[in-house]
């Protein structure tokens, strides 16, 4: 079972500390989705620890090549084995300046591919990408982005810019939770990736930077609600279902736009969510559906 780190920064934890749900017998598109996200969520955990922790981490999840790319507080790993590459960003942790100062500069500058994105996350990939780009150009392996919080944001615009470089893979598909919104309307409509981004009820950082700056969310919303079950709501039954888990937040002690951002609370509904699925798959008569993105469209 994951540890509870929830209240202690995932940095200072080792790789035995950080329980691990998921297993990589093959590659990652013979996963089903829910099994994929649950990977990419913990591949987005580890992206927190320091690097010795980091490789003894992965290899668990059977990646046997790590590389690690640090610049001026930026932080990404690349994650390999035979057949499959993934590149995790790192994301907020509230403790370091670095990564509040990138989430605070809310002004837009231009993007390297189509119209605005956040200042502050797009330093954050200048500092990187030339390395990370370096470490792509020979890749023909499946490639995947994934990232929590700032670590989201930063995956967001490493997946476009893969698309314009001369990288030869293009990104199978990018995996967020937590992220906060990214770039304009231009942007959003330009950046047409495979993308589920994950939503835990009332995590505050989905929140900003705000809609009425321009910012706008790109990809597939993947909804968690209050009792952390996949749902598809929207207006007057989202509101509802906000102020729900506001007050069962309240109720608990805690405050619940904070609590909803830990990367520990995703991992654990995309597990009991999976679980749940697998469970109805053994005790149905008939075969199970098979899975795409009607698993993350629940009503």
């Amino acid at each position: 079972m994951t540890a509870n780190i929830d209240h202690t920064p995932i940095s200072q934890h080792t790789a035995d500390e950080i329980g691990l749900y998921s297993d990589l017998p093959g590659a990652i598109l013979d996963l089903s989705d829910l099994r994929r996200s649950l990977l990419f969520a913990e591949l987005a955990m580890i992206a927190y620890l320091p690097e010795p922790e980091a490789v003894r981490a992965v290899k668990r999840l059977r990646f046997d090549h790590v590389e690690f790319f640090d610049r001026d507080g930026a932080q990404a790993y690349k994650f390999e084995n035979d057949v499959d590459c993934v590149i995790a960003c790192r994301g907020t942790e509230p403790n370091e300046w670095n990564d509040i100062r990138a989430d605070a500069n809310a002004i837009t500058a231009l993007s390297e591919t189509m119209g605005r994105v956040h200042r502050g996350f797009k330093r954050e990939v200048d500092d990187l990408w030339p390395r990370i780009e370096r470490a792509l150009i020979s890749n023909a392996k499946t490639l995947w982005f994934t990232g929590h919080s700032l670590g989201g944001a930063m995956a967001t615009i490493c997946a476009g810019r893969c698309m314009l470089s001369h990288i030869p893979s293009n990104p199978q598909q990018l995996q967020t939770f937590g992220s906060p919104r990214v770039g304009d309307k231009r942007f959003v409509h330009f950046c047409k990736l495979d993308y589920n981004r994950w939503v835990n009820n009332n995590d505050v950082v989905t929140r900003v930077p705000p809609a009425w700056m321009g910012y706008r969310h790109s990809g597939e919303e993947v909804y968690l609600n209050a009792d952390g079950k996949i749902r598809r709501v929207n207006g007057w039954q989202r509101t509802k279902d906000l102020w729900r888990g506001f007050v069962k937040g309240v109720k608990q002690g805690k405050i619940d736009h904070f609590e909803d951002h830990s990367i520990v609370q995703y991992i654990e509904h995309i597990h009991v969510a999976l679980t749940e699925q697998e469970q109805d798959a053994d005790s149905s008569p008939s075969p199970a559906a098979p899975t795409g993105a009607g698993d993350f469209a629940r009503g």
